[in-house]
């Protein structure tokens, strides 16, 4: 997809939010025109905005108030398109992500491995190796939609959920990879487990990693993962990084 075809329409979503959509599709560079554009909307808005809310295709712009004029804002989001974006450079980021790749934390590994006729260690290979690029967060406070799962990996999701998925829970459904950030119900297949948490109430940055970010999962040993753990729970361990 190049950027001169990427077209957005314009809708009032209801009397205090429009929805800007884009092309249907799961793609980067339509991801890097969304981010800044979103960063484009909330400067321009500042305090007259609630938040502006990214998914794979849109922007979802709740304003303060109920919108009088919906032409109006319209014309304006369009007039902030076109003037920017013309030099636009996103500084990704690479998190290495450790996960502990076993039945004791993941107990659905081995079945999943046998139904996708593989060994355990086919499947954390494979699982391994790409550079997820995170689309939005959502579903839960820490929740990241990844890209670039290996197709071999793809997997229906459970036709009845699990009523509770572990905090750290690496899953896989369907297409996409993720990581539970809480205890939480999930139609996932869970194949691993991580340590870090990603969702702090406390901290600056709720959540460290943003759209437009990478991620790699590393597999680590039962005793690295509890070593980080253990550093974690004392508040002495920081996510490790990479600008790329």
């Amino acid at each position: 997809m190049k950027k001169s075809d990427i077209k957005f329409q314009y809708k009032r979503y209801n009397e205090n939010a429009i929805l800007v959509q884009g092309p249907q599709e799961v793609d980067e560079i339509l991801l890097e025109l969304l981010i800044f554009y979103k960063k484009s909307i909330e400067k321009f808005y500042d305090k007259l905005i609630v938040e502006v809310i990214l998914s794979y295709n849109s922007l979802l712009i709740y304003y303060v108030s109920s919108i009088e004029d919906v032409y109006s804002e319209i014309l304006t989001l369009k007039s902030l398109f076109l003037s920017g974006f013309k030099n636009m450079s996103l500084k990704k980021r690479l998190w290495q992500v450790p996960v502990y790749y076993a039945p004791a934390l993941a107990p659905e590994l081995p079945f999943y491995a046998e139904n996708k006729s593989m060994s355990i260690d086919e499947v954390i290979a494979l699982h391994t190796t790409p550079l997820y690029t995170v689309y939005f967060i959502g579903f839960l406070p820490g929740f990241l939609y990844l890209g670039g799962l290996d197709k071999k990996l793809s997997t229906p999701r459970k036709s009845i959920p699990s009523s509770k998925l572990e905090k750290g829970s690496v899953a896989v459904g369907g297409d996409q990879t993720g990581v539970y950030p809480c205890d939480s119900p999930g139609g996932w297949h869970v194949i691993g487990r991580t340590p870090l948490s990603f969702f702090d109430i406390d901290s600056k940055e709720c959540c460290f990693v943003r759209p437009g970010d990478k991620i790699q999962f590393i597999s680590i040993s039962e005793n690295n993962y509890n070593d980080i753990s253990s550093l974690i729970l004392n508040k002495n361990y920081t996510p490790k990084f990479k600008l790329l």
